[in-house]
């Protein structure tokens, strides 16, 4: 039983301990409406990049796709008023998020989530240059 709950709970609680050290650095939502811009590209992203890799969910690499978004824009955004343009942050925070992401939507693929990740993260950079 005890194997049941640390398999069961950990991922989770390591993702949302990832997640709110990441939201506790944002600054608030009115001040910047391009996190919605950066959500939608890493999805675009997630869903190509895992018809790429034969991921076989097309939810689960949007959602990866999203979340990576979502991390990129805090990590670029949270503790500067303007974004820093790195693409090997961006991509390395995507491939980790992705990671994350993957353990709890997809066990099976963690290579392909992290790649899944990388993309959006490198998407996002390119894209919003």
């Amino acid at each position: 039983m005890n194997k049941v709950l640390k398999r069961a709970l950990l991922p989770g609680l390591v993702v949302s301990s990832l997640i709110g050290v990441n939201v506790a650095s944002v600054k608030p939502a009115s001040a910047d409406d391009h996190w919605i811009r950066d959500v939608g590209i890493g999805t675009a992203a997630g869903v190509v990049s895992g018809v790429i890799t034969h991921n076989s969910s097309i939810l689960n690499n949007a959602v990866n796709g999203a979340a990576a978004g979502a991390a990129v824009h805090a990590v670029d955004n949270g503790a500067t008023h303007h974004r820093n343009h790195d693409l090997v942050k961006d991509t390395a925070v995507g491939a980790a998020t992705g990671t994350a992401t993957g353990l709890i939507t997809n066990h099976r693929h963690t290579l392909n989530n992290a790649i899944t990740g990388a993309a959006a993260g490198a998407a996002i950079n390119i894209l919003t240059r």
